[in-house]
């Protein structure tokens, strides 16, 4: 199949960063410690060092005692509950995200909340707050990103369209009510190919689920060029088949719905466990391109359609990564072998 898109200008970029599951080590590059012990997320601006000090509560959750501070949790949370400079230090660490993601070329913000807290009401608050705030200070419409449609109803709500239609992540045969919630906002929408009771085991799966919910979504209403297939991308350490039944799946799904539709997904999730991260992240994404994906749920500071599309794929490294991505590297033996001896520098 020819490509779908023939220049990176046409690949929609959802920018995946401002989310509470995002961690850094702490006392690691973008950890600090004071001389008085406390600790600070820390950032520049401009050549200048910023810090978003954590709250001493933080220091009694489980991810501060496995070593990480979640960021964004921290940051919304004091932008939030905090007042004068310490609401500052989290409304001033978000702006600049927004800022980052804006400059390398998002279309949407996703923003997800899920994390903020284990109370229902607390994450509808948190979603609000989030979605307002970002609207104060951005250019791009969100894309409210949840697994509770509860949530999800709550940020469409907060944002009052100033910046372009909203993105819905996301829409699934376990929660198929989500169709109307996107239809009430209109709101574009990532599409699943999850199923009622779990994750799709091959390519095969994912086409049949996406087929199902994508054919009730346009019987409710919903345009082929305001959905945007995810059909799931897993880590390729766990399963070498994994990148296949992704690439096929695309191939199908294209196949099936025509250029209109749009195939996106968390393209970074594929590299999860894998050294060189990056060159596995740019020859997917190339390949996920080929295959027919037109976007892509991606941090745009570190993975590139533009960089991904002009690569020299005849060189080493990424032929090492492509046989690994393709399922021609059986436990990754070769691609770690490389990785060892320098060779994928």
């Amino acid at each position: 199949m020819s490509k779908v898109i023939e220049s990176s200008d046409q690949f929609v970029v959802i920018g995946e960063n401002i989310h509470t599951t995002r961690v850094v080590k702490r006392g690691g590059i973008r950890g600090h410690v004071f001389e008085d012990g406390t600790e600070a997320v820390k950032y520049k601006v401009d050549g200048e060092l910023n810090f978003v000090n954590v709250p001493e509560h933080f220091t009694t959750t489980q991810p501060y005692e496995q070593g990480n501070l979640k960021h964004f949790m921290i940051a919304i949370w004091k932008g939030i509950n905090e007042s004068g400079d310490d609401a500052k230090q989290g409304t001033d660490y978000i702006e600049h995200e927004v800022a980052r993601q804006t400059n390398a070329g998002s279309h949407y913000l996703d923003l997800n909340v899920d994390e903020s807290s284990h109370r229902l009401e607390e994450q509808k608050a948190s979603m609000e707050w989030l979605v307002k705030f970002v609207e104060s200070v951005s250019t791009l419409p969100p894309s409210i990103d949840s697994s509770n449609p509860e949530i999800i109803e709550v940020g469409l709500t907060a944002y009052s369209g100033g910046q372009g239609r909203p993105m819905l992540n996301s829409i699934a045969l376990e929660r198929p009510e989500t169709i109307d919630v996107a239809l009430k906002h209109d709101a574009r929408a990532v599409v699943s190919a999850a199923n009622e009771v779990g994750m799709p085991g091959d390519d095969k799966e994912r086409v049949e689920n996406v087929g199902r919910i994508v054919e009730l979504a346009l019987s409710k209403g919903m345009k082929k060029e305001d959905i945007f297939v995810d059909p799931l991308i897993f880590p390729i350490a766990v399963d070498s088949n994994y990148g296949k039944h992704v690439f096929d799946a695309i191939k199908q799904i294209r196949a099936d719905f025509g250029d209109e539709i749009h195939i996106t997904g968390g393209m970074s999730n594929v590299s999860f466990g894998i050294p060189k991260r990056r060159l596995v992240n740019d020859v997917f994404l190339y390949l996920a391109i080929e295959a027919g994906a037109d976007s892509g749920i991606i941090d745009p500071i570190t993975t590139s359609a533009e960089r991904s599309l002009t690569m020299d794929l005849d060189a080493k490294p990424a032929q090492l990564a492509m046989d690994l991505l393709l399922g021609n590297d059986d436990f990754a033996m070769n691609y770690i072998t490389a990785f060892r001896a320098g060779e994928l520098d």
